[in-house]
């Protein structure tokens, strides 16, 4: 079954070429251009060779302007992966990292990041982490795993 975009009013057509006219950067040239081929009847095929672009996506974006209108076709934020740890967590991390581990009472003088790992898990400040995200937020904060607990010694 052939898609198309719905029926445009009149003000979305004028709209619409304003936005190519004047080279709006907020939404893409290429997606206007398949919004305004579907409305002249062109098919999902003809349009994905004129604007160079799959027609899975070709597609996508006329499902978008169709149920979003002008807002579908700008680009938005992907969401990604929500962030594992809370800010409150990574604070807490670089405190510790930062502290003389004697400080806390603990049996050694210097960090690991394994010793830091085993630390964060049993005193509950984190329920499980990677040595390699204790690394990263470390480096985040600017410190270096050799650097830990060196700064108030």
């Amino acid at each position: 079954m052939a898609l198309y975009v719905r029926k445009l009013e009149e003000e979305e057509w004028e709209e619409l070429e304003r936005i190519i006219q004047n080279m709006e950067n907020d939404v893409s040239v290429q997606r206007l251009m398949i919004i305004l081929l579907s409305a002249q009847g062109h098919k999902v095929q003809e349009i994905s060779r004129e604007v160079d672009l799959h027609p899975i996506n070709v597609r996508k974006w006329i499902h978008r302007y169709n149920t979003d209108g002008l807002d579908g076709l700008r680009s938005g934020k992907s969401p990604g992966r929500p962030p594992v740890f809370t800010e409150a967590q990574r604070k807490a991390i670089v405190d510790i990292a930062s502290a003389d581990p004697t400080s806390l009472n603990l049996p050694f003088k210097q960090w690991s990041l394994q010793r830091l790992r085993k630390h964060l898990i049993d005193d509950q400040i984190v329920d499980q982490i990677s040595v390699e995200t204790i690394r990263q937020i470390l480096r985040a904060h600017g410190m270096q795993p050799r650097s830990m607990g060196s700064q108030h010694k």
